[in-house]
């Protein structure tokens, strides 16, 4: 099993955290009672600037959630295509070659699902095994990861693709005003990922999966996820989601690293999911990680945002194409989300 490409792509709207802020306070003049509360959070999530699906200035046109959820359906569907057609370009892999396309998101729905338009709009091969995953969250990123590489662990002939689009501006709730929507709207952007994954027996070479993990923590579903009503997606985001990394995320990296004979000192890099800065150094604290191994996952938050499923894979793409660790060098790759649960995999170079 090896990832072999990875990709990225981004809507074309680009706004610094500054012009975010100035467009909030406009929008939400009469509900929003302390506009120095919305500057003082957006301004400690660590974003630097984030895309958006449209500009600014759209967004208090899209008043319900069918306007917000078509937005979400055309614009999947244009960064999906762009993200797939872009790992293939780069392995030198035809469309009609993917035998499996995983499909993840948690920002919006759509049945026929965004990987069965994507078959169409792209003609890609009819016989082609979909696999769309919803509600994961941030962890579907490596949980989708871990299952195209289950796939192709079972169809070593194969080629699968993950697909990750969020597109987390569209469920902005304009008419929340607790701290974990105002937390929300300034750390969340929207972007797609797509990784080429490929069986053993495929001749192509990237770096190895050796194994894949995951832990559920029972009882903590209200921890992160969303409530969904008629006006569509509202954030749920408690405070308590940095202390649920510091008490699990150290137990399953040793407990999953040992089933491989390995220790954390003997991991060559870390692959994180940029959750957000307290999120961040719970995982750096966790782990023990204090002389800038989370470098990358910093970068991607200030660059663009929390993209949810997409985010570590961002933080992937970017050791992929610019950070490669030297032959034979390991790294651990993982995320955390709704459920509350983890998923990890050991990657070797």
């Amino acid at each position: 099993m090896q990832i072999i490409t990875t990709a990225t792509a981004y809507p074309p709207h680009y706004f610094l955290q500054e012009e975010v802020v100035e467009a909030l306070k406009t929008q939400w003049e009469d509900g929003l009672e302390n506009a120095a509360v919305l500057e003082r959070l957006h301004y400690r999530t660590g974003v630097a600037g984030r895309y958006f699906s449209r500009p600014l200035e759209e967004y208090p046109g899209l008043d319900t959630w069918g306007k917000t959820n078509d937005v979400w359906i055309e614009t999947a569907e244009q960064l999906g295509e762009q993200a797939i057609d872009c790992v293939l370009r780069k392995a030198g892999v035809d469309r009609k070659q993917i035998g499996a396309l995983f499909f993840v998101s948690v920002t919006g729905v759509s049945s026929p699902s965004v990987d069965a338009r994507l078959v169409n709009r792209m003609r890609l091969s009819p016989r082609i095994k979909r696999n769309p995953i919803f509600g994961l969250g941030c962890v579907a990123g490596a949980a989708g990861l871990a299952r195209a590489a289950d796939y192709v662990r079972a169809y070593p002939d194969q080629i699968a693709v993950l697909l990750s689009v969020e597109l987390c501006s569209l469920t902005w709730q304009r008419d929340d005003f607790t701290v974990a929507n105002l937390i929300a709207t300034g750390l969340f952007g929207d972007g797609a990922a797509a990784v080429l994954v490929a069986g053993d027996q495929v001749k192509l070479t990237g770096p190895k999966i050796l194994g894949s993990a995951c832990s559920f923590y029972p009882d903590t579903e209200d921890v992160m996820g969303w409530k969904i009503s008629e006006k569509g997606f509202q954030v749920v985001l408690s405070p308590h989601v940095p202390a649920v990394v510091r008490e699990n995320l150290g137990r399953d990296v040793d407990a999953f690293l040992a089933q491989h004979g390995m220790t954390r000192d003997q991991v060559d890099s870390w692959i994180m999911h940029p959750g957000g800065p307290k999120v961040l150094e719970a995982v750096a604290d966790a782990l023990g990680l204090n002389n800038g191994e989370l470098e990358l996952s910093w970068g991607a938050l200030q660059r663009v945002g929390n993209l949810s499923s997409a985010s570590v894979l961002v933080v992937l793409d970017e050791v992929m194409t610019h950070r490669r660790p030297k032959p034979g060098a390991r790294s651990v790759l993982a995320a955390m989300g709704p459920g509350f649960c983890s998923e990890m995999l050991l990657l070797e170079w």
